[in-house]
């Protein structure tokens, strides 16, 4: 069963202001951990995550198209122009991954392809300090399948892929955590199950 997987990133007395560099360097380290330089798309929503949003820019999705995506710290600074203590700022940049193709049944087949990422910086006030729990940062990586594909007969050829996936997502997590001095990080599953447990458990289940 697939699961929506998380990182969350805090930082020791952050202030308001500095919650702008810190996501500059989270959305900067993507471009050397299989990720696209540019921002696709940015949102701020006051208070909680049923108000409507007051900000909302799309850039364009996909380095292949010259002039799409936002350099990230351009994307930033326009989203954070008003810096309020009860507002998220949510960015969608794209991470390429290997997936299981299975548009035909008989002939399943492993692409690369950019999926959306969305890193989410938190004012300390937004939705009753929701950073306490989600992290000052919290950056949601999507379905966890590309890291298990439990529902798929591995062979050599994917169990490397599934490997690949898996080693890409330990590095990036390290490096936005260095890039942005985190001093604690959390990986974290939507239905509280431990990605490392099902991971050691579907490796001992192939060999």
């Amino acid at each position: 069963m697939s699961d929506t997987l998380y990182l969350s990133l805090w930082y020791p007395n952050l202030r308001l202001e500095a919650l702008p560099d810190k996501l500059t360097a989270v959305l900067g380290a993507f471009a050397s951990h299989g990720g696209e330089a540019g921002v696709y798309a940015a949102t701020v929503c006051p208070i909680n995550w049923t108000e409507t949003p007051i900000f909302q820019r799309v850039w364009g999705r996909g380095a292949k198209t010259a002039g799409q995506g936002a350099e990230p710290r351009a994307a930033v600074e326009e989203a954070l122009e008003l810096l309020h203590d009860d507002y998220a700022y949510e960015f969608q940049i794209g991470w390429s991954l290997w997936e299981l193709e299975v548009a035909n049944q008989l002939d399943p087949r492993w692409v690369r392809e950019p999926r959306l990422v969305r890193v989410t910086g938190f004012g300390p006030l937004f939705d009753e300090g929701a950073y306490e729990a989600d992290g000052h940062i919290r950056v949601d990586f999507g379905s966890d399948t590309p890291f298990l594909e439990e529902d798929a007969d591995l062979d050599s050829v994917g169990a490397r892929h599934v490997e690949e996936n898996v080693r890409q997502l330990v590095e990036l997590t390290g490096a936005v955590e260095k890039a942005s001095g985190a001093t604690a990080r959390l990986l974290w599953s939507e239905l509280g199950e431990s990605l490392a447990q099902r991971l050691a458990a579907r490796l001992g289940v192939r060999n």
